[in-house]
C-alpha cells in the first residue's frame, strides 16, 4: 500500500433467517384513512391547549362527537398508525 490508501475489508453477510414462530393469523385489514382524521387530531391538540379541565379521552370524544366521526373507526385508525394516541400523551390532567 502506498500513501493514503486503506486496506479493503471484506465482510460476509449472513442470509436472513426465517423465524420459527408463525405470524398472527387474524390480522385486521387496514382501515381506510378518512381525510378528516388529521383534522380530528389537530382539533384535539388545540382543545388540549385551550382547555385546562378534562382528560385527553374526554376531549377526543367531544371532538369526534362534534365532527360526527365514529369513535371505533377512528381508534382503529390510530391503532393501525402504531398507537399515535399514545404519542399524543394519553395522560390524566
Amino acid at each position: 500500500m502506498s500513501g493514503r490508501q486503506r486496506a479493503k475489508t471484506v465482510v460476509r453477510l449472513e442470509e436472513a433467517r426465517q423465524s420459527a414462530a408463525p405470524k398472527a393469523p387474524a390480522e385486521q385489514p387496514p382501515v381506510e384513512a378518512d381525510p378528516l382524521y388529521g383534522v380530528v387530531l389537530l382539533k384535539t391538540a388545540l382543545e388540549l391547549k385551550r382547555r385546562k379541565d378534562g382528560t385527553v379521552e374526554e376531549i377526543l370524544r367531544d371532538v369526534l362527537a362534534r365532527m360526527r366521526i365514529p369513535e371505533a373507526e377512528f381508534r382503529a385508525f390510530l391503532e393501525q398508525q402504531g398507537g399515535l394516541l399514545q404519542a399524543l400523551g394519553t395522560r390524566c390532567r
